[in-house]
């Protein structure tokens, strides 16, 4: 077999094959040979049947089987020969077998580029000064207060405000007919201000006083995601039967009784101290990892495989799709296509494919590799990230080694980005007040 590599960029190689006909002829004997043992045609016995009775009736079968064995062979070994870090799928158009020729194709593959040694070390980095305030960790028990508040009716005949809740009936009618798609609702209970319900609700509540009988008119524009309503103009008839308002419990240890394990007020706001404290560094980690590739993506210039881009970007797709998905909607429903959303970040899906090569240059470079109490550790924060036990964890990844790997690897770019870290500048400065926010963690006490 013959090879011959072509760079047609940086990136990309074109491997022209020429597989003598002596090969081909040898492959083309071999699977004539089974053929000859499990065919079974009218005349002639099995095993019996001539080479050429086969050829004239299997041929077309016999090279649609023969060439794409050929070709994924010749390939392999190419790889092998020529040490090429293939990226994404080889682009082929396999021409079709001659038996009494060489079988001559060509294969188009992308290849990582190759980069020089990363210089990593001494990046003047800064790191912010934050801190978790008095105030963060009052408003973090505020939202606990507020999600153990609970209703109460108002005994008094008064007006409604807009921090009020108000008990109503109401039912939509179109062309002062019943209308289907907004049928009766008893006893709904509604938050003036709220989204629940179209904003003319609001305004015409607010100011009432029950028990009433109200008239709401909501003109949906045409673009309303609602099929149903889009366009038209509902006529509610609307009952308001009683106000509600919020009771907030007193900020004392009986509050917080019930959030998991904890007894006293103190002990949950030594917690959120904690998770606040932990989302301090999540950021700062954060915030230096962008000032690192911000250094290192204006130094080294090199061209990114074309397999990457999408790779990433169908990444970010997917992951905005899901959260469409979870909120009940979808990217149609908001005027987004995958299209628009590949052309609006493809230039973010080219820094981050980047920033893996950056990373895996830095990760071969310097050898690096996890330690058995390394990984253990990794797979232990994990599990508390899942609220999943560490044997769970290592099943799943027994199942799929390849998502094993690929954790393994992010595990890598992190220690990979911890390294640049330590090797640099870091100058530490308050952040800037507009900087200063308030920085939650995804844990809360429980």
């Amino acid at each position: 077999m013959q090879v011959k590599i072509e760079d047609t960029s940086a990136v990309k190689r074109v491997l022209y094959f020429e597989i003598p006909k002596e090969k081909v002829a040898k492959e083309l004997d071999k699977a004539y040979r089974e053929l000859k043992q499990k065919a079974d045609i009218k005349g002639f016995r099995k095993g019996k049947i001539p080479r050429k009775v086969l050829e004239n009736r299997f041929s077309k079968d016999v090279h649609a089987d023969v060439a794409p064995r050929l070709i994924q062979d010749s390939f392999v070994e190419a790889i092998q020969e020529h040490n090429l870090d293939i990226v994404g799928d080889p682009r082929l158009d396999p021409p079709e077998l001659n038996p009494d020729a060489d079988y001559v194709f060509d294969i188009t593959v992308e290849v990582k580029p190759d980069l020089p040694e990363i210089e990593y070390k001494d990046l003047a980095l800064e790191k912010n000064r934050y801190t978790v305030s008095d105030a963060e960790i009052e408003a973090q028990i505020g939202m606990i207060q507020k999600t153990m508040a609970k209703k109460q009716t108002v005994a008094e005949s008064r007006a409604v405000t807009d921090t009020d809740f108000v008990l109503i009936d109401y039912q939509g009618f179109l062309n002062n007919e019943p209308y289907e798609y907004t049928p009766k609702i008893e006893n709904f209970l509604y938050q003036i201000g709220q989204d629940t319900l179209p904003e003319a609700f609001s305004e015409k509540l607010t100011g009432c006083v029950p028990v009433q009988d109200i008239e709401v008119e909501v003109a949906y524009p045409d673009d309303h995601p609602d099929e149903n309503l889009k366009g038209r103009t509902i006529l509610y008839q609307v009952t308001l039967k009683e106000i509600q308002e919020e009771v907030l419990p007193e900020i004392n240890d009986d509050l917080v009784k019930g959030l998991g394990s904890f007894e006293t007020l103190d002990q949950v706001k030594d917690s959120i101290r904690e998770n606040l404290e932990k989302g301090i560094q999540q950021r700062v980690t954060h915030e230096l990892s962008e000032q690192v590739f911000q250094h290192l993506l204006n130094k080294y210039e090199f061209e990114v495989p074309e397999a990457m881009i999408e790779g990433e970007l169908n990444g970010i797709v997917q992951e905005t799709e899901q959260a469409y998905a979870a909120n009940n909607t979808t990217l149609e429903e908001h005027g987004l296509s995958r299209e628009k959303l590949s052309e609006q970040y493809r230039d973010v899906a080219e820094k981050q494919a980047r920033r893996h090569l950056i990373l895996n240059k830095i990760i071969t470079q310097e050898k690096l590799d996890l330690t058995e109490e390394e990984m253990d550790k990794s797979l232990e924060e994990m599990a508390r990230g899942m609220n999943a036990t560490v044997d769970a964890i290592k099943n799943f990844f027994k199942t799929d080694p390849r998502q094993m790997e690929y954790y393994k690897h992010t595990q890598l770019e992190k220690k990979a980005i911890d390294l640049i870290i330590e090797n640099s500048q870091v100058t530490e400065k308050d952040p800037e007040p507009e900087v200063q926010k308030t920085t939650e963690s995804d844990e809360t006490p429980a």
